[in-house]
């Protein structure tokens, strides 16, 4: 692949991970809104627009290194994550459940909707493989934020259905939650657990 197709392919890939990323982030803020915290209203993470939920290394350096040291084949990255004041929620305990799903549930809903365009309307074969690349990232954002690890959205999960002292040690880890991520992709979770997942839920959208 030439130099100049790299980077075409680089731009598209990482435009469409944004698109996901705002959205992902957006519906933690909308729900957290609708909870009672106003944190994300205030801080201007209430939109979809891109520029609101960058972070320089999640959203940029990554995504760009991700996507060289693999040749080209993947990219993937973090938004900034969404400020939630967990004392103004209406039932902490019940509503970080809800925030933390909603992420996950966004991207599912748009890889869902994308892929009842894809099997009904006659695309052009460029439009569809545009299509078929934001579905795959809005499934591979979907279930790697489920993951249990802090701050993924599965902790926020997790820690709404453990007993309070549990989720208290739990949520200790999240200073070494970098080096965890960082080993288990290492270890080949995203061969042995991402992917799979990915690969069923492409199967029952029947894009795959």
């Amino acid at each position: 692949m030439s130099f100049g197709a790299t980077l075409v392919s680089f731009v598209l890939s990482f435009g469409l991970l944004i698109i996901a990323m705002s959205i992902h982030e957006f519906a933690h803020g909308w729900v957290a809104y609708r909870l009672g915290d106003t944190t994300a209203k205030y801080a201007g993470r209430l939109t979809l627009n891109p520029l609101a939920h960058i972070d320089p290394f999640w959203t940029l350096i990554l995504p760009l290194f991700l996507f060289i040291s693999s040749g080209g084949k993947f990219v993937f990255g973090a938004a900034k994550p969404v400020p939630i004041n967990y004392l103004a929620l209406k039932n902490p305990k019940r509503d970080i459940i809800w925030i933390g799903v909603s992420g996950p549930a966004a991207n599912f809903i748009l890889a869902s909707l994308l892929a009842i365009v894809i099997n009904t309307a006659h695309l052009p074969i460029f439009f569809a493989s545009i299509l078929l690349n934001l579905i795959v990232i809005n499934i591979i954002l979907g279930i790697f934020n489920l993951i249990p690890i802090p701050p993924l959205d599965g902790s926020r999960i997790l820690m709404g259905l453990l007993p309070e002292s549990l989720a208290s040690g739990y949520s200790s880890i999240e200073p070494y939650s970098f080096i965890i991520l960082l080993a288990l992709i290492w270890m080949g979770a995203f061969d042995r657990i991402v992917w799979p997942l990915v690969a069923v839920t492409l199967k029952l959208l029947k894009v795959y």
